[in-house]
Parts: structure tokens; C-alpha cells; sequence
């Protein structure tokens, strides 16, 4: 054997150890979570910020223990070039790839909105703010976006009664116009072409009869009382009479301090149903499934007459005289 063959199989001996000692240490460093700590913590990306800073501010967080490891990972397996800006929910107990690609593939952190039936798209937009998605000053004016609305069959000044309420979920720094949309999008799923043909036989427009159900909506939350409901505004309309609904009133007061007044039904605005005839200027809030249907699909009856008794529900009278004595028995005089 020459003498420079056992220099070389030592050579190659120790690259091959140190190969397998790699290995094996790449093979564990991916198996383990990033850091050691039960830490979890809302990260925000920002644009154009290096990998090595992130890396860096999440070893400090104490989600990342090596910073140093996890770059030349990204680097390699080329996670450093498709980092995405945005909020993320990131933890130590993370392993490394899922890590990198939960940024690289942009899998921001969604916020949860839920809107209850019968909120305003003022009590909306209030919901967006505080939820961390957007400003309610941005939501409004997306709200009242002519060509969006326009775009999405909506004729009317805003998107009032068709921002349907369910549960969302949206990043943060969604644009307005893309959170309104969506919330439309969902009305007009459910306000199917069903429904639409049911307006116009009962000679209806669909504006028309989101408005009745946001009425409907805010005048009870029984769910049995809304087609009830529902009867007393159509009779009243047929024989020309006022609805004189409260949430109407309500809605056209500006800064409403809770106490109903006869001052305020007294007061005209284009929402007081006691001082015009026929429906308020618009919807007053954002009606569910259940009041569009009842509004769709009002009970048979002769009411002409409700006032809320004490427990939530209502008293329902076919003349103004039993009416007076159900006022009398359940609410006290306005002052």
C-alpha cells in the first residue's frame, strides 16, 4: 500500500463520521420544537423586514432558541425568499419547517367577528375596530362605497340591512371594502332567488323587504312573535295607518340616551314611522334569516296592535281600544 492511502481512507473516514454526525444533528434539530419554553406570542411581520431580524426578535421572544440553525434551514431550503408580511400566531412548540412555512405560505392569524342579529352597521363597525381587524371610521366609508354597493345590487345610500350577521373571520388590515363584500356576499346567499320571487309576487322589492325585517328584528327577539309582527305592519299598511314603530323613532335620534320620550316620536325625521306614512327612509339595523323569512312570509292574522309586555314578549290586539287597556297594563306612559 502506498503511504498516502491511509492518510485518505482517515480523510474520508472522519468526512463520513462527520456526515452522519450532521445528519443525525439536522435529523434532530427538525424533530424538536423551536424553543424550549411554553411561549406562544402574536408576531407581526413587517414589509421588507429581513429574515435575520425576525429570527432574531423571535429568539428574544423566546419562540426560536438557535436563530442561527433556523436561517441556514430557510436558506436551504430557500424559506428565506418567501417570508409573507402579516400578523401570525407563532409558538415554541412549533417544529422548525412548520414554522418557516407557516410564514412562508402567509397562514396569517384571523381575527374572529361575530354580529348578532339586529346590529347597526354603526354597532358593526364598532365590533371591526375592537376586534383588532380595522378602524370603524374605514368600515363605514367602505359601507358607503356607491360603486362598491352598486357592484354588489345594492341601490342604496349604504350597505344598512344587507351586512348580514354571522360569524367572520378576518387578518388584520383586511381591506374594508374586501370585509363589507364578504358580508354581503353572505345576505345575498341567503336572500336566494326563492326569496327574490317571493318579493316581487307579493309586489315587493327586495329593499323593501329588508327594511320590514329590520323592523321585525328590533321589535322582538322572539322568534315565534316575528311573523306576528310581521302581520301587524302589513295590515296597518293596507288601511294607510302609520306603523308607529319605536326602533324607527329610535334610529333617526342621533347620540339615543335609552329613554323614548314624546318629544321623539313627536319629532319628524325621514325614520319616524309616527309622524310619516309607509316605511322609514332605510333598514335601522342588519336583519337575520329569520326576520327576512317572516317578513317574506307573515302570519294570516288581523292584528293591527302590539305592546311589549314585561317578559319580553308582546301583547297583540286587533283594536285600538283593547290596545289602550294592554298599554295600560303593561307599560307606563311616555313622558
Amino acid at each position: 500500500m502506498k503511504k498516502g492511502w491511509p492518510v485518505l481512507l482517515l480523510a474520508l473516514a472522519v468526512l463520513l463520521g462527520l456526515g452522519a454526525y450532521l445528519k443525525v444533528q439536522v435529523h434532530t434539530f427538525l424533530a424538536r420544537p423551536c424553543g424550549r419554553r411554553n411561549v406562544e406570542k402574536v408576531v407581526v411581520v413587517k414589509p421588507g423586514q429581513s429574515l435575520r431580524a425576525l429570527l432574531d426578535a423571535l429568539h428574544a421572544d423566546g419562540i426560536v432558541d438557535s436563530p442561527l440553525r433556523l436561517r441556514l434551514l430557510a436558506r436551504i431550503a430557500g424559506y428565506d425568499r418567501r417570508i409573507q408580511a402579516g400578523e401570525y400566531r407563532l409558538s415554541a412548540a412549533m417544529r422548525p419547517r412548520e414554522l418557516l412555512d407557516t410564514l412562508a405560505r402567509g397562514k396569517v392569524l384571523c381575527h374572529k367577528l361575530t354580529i348578532p342579529e339586529g346590529y347597526t352597521q354603526y354597532q358593526i363597525a364598532r365590533a371591526f375596530e375592537k376586534s383588532g381587524i380595522g378602524s370603524a371610521a374605514a368600515f363605514l366609508k367602505a359601507a358607503a362605497d356607491k360603486a362598491l354597493l352598486k357592484r354588489l345590487g345594492i341601490d342604496a345610500p349604504t350597505a344598512e340591512g344587507y351586512l348580514f350577521p354571522d360569524t367572520y373571520f378576518f387578518e388584520k388590515g383586511v381591506a374594508p371594502q374586501t370585509a363589507v363584500e364578504t358580508m354581503i356576499a353572505r345576505f345575498w346567499e341567503t336572500f336566494d332567488t326563492r326569496w327574490r320571487a317571493r318579493a316581487g309576487a307579493m309586489g315587493l322589492g327586495v329593499h323593501q323587504v329588508v327594511i320590514l325585517a329590520s323592523m321585525i328584528e328590533k321589535e322582538t327577539a322572539d322568534p315565534d312573535e316575528r311573523p306576528l309582527i310581521a302581520s301587524v305592519f302589513y295590515n296597518r299598511m293596507k288601511r294607510h295607518m302609520r306603523l308607529e314603530s319605536d326602533p324607527t323613532v329610535i334610529y333617526g335620534i342621533r347620540d339615543f340616551n335609552g329613554n323614548l320620550t314624546r318629544k321623539d316620536l313627536d319629532t319628524p325625521t325621514p325614520y319616524n314611522t309616527y309622524r310619516r306614512r309607509g316605511l322609514p327612509a332605510g333598514p335601522i339595523a342588519n336583519p337575520g334569516a329569520a326576520a327576512l323569512k317572516a317578513a317574506l312570509y307573515p302570519a294570516d292574522t288581523r292584528f293591527l296592535y302590539f305592546v311589549a309586555r314585561r317578559d319580553g314578549t308582546h301583547q297583540f290586539s286587533t283594536s285600538l281600544e283593547a290596545h289602550r287597556r294592554a298599554v295600560r297594563k303593561y307599560q307606563r306612559r311616555l313622558r
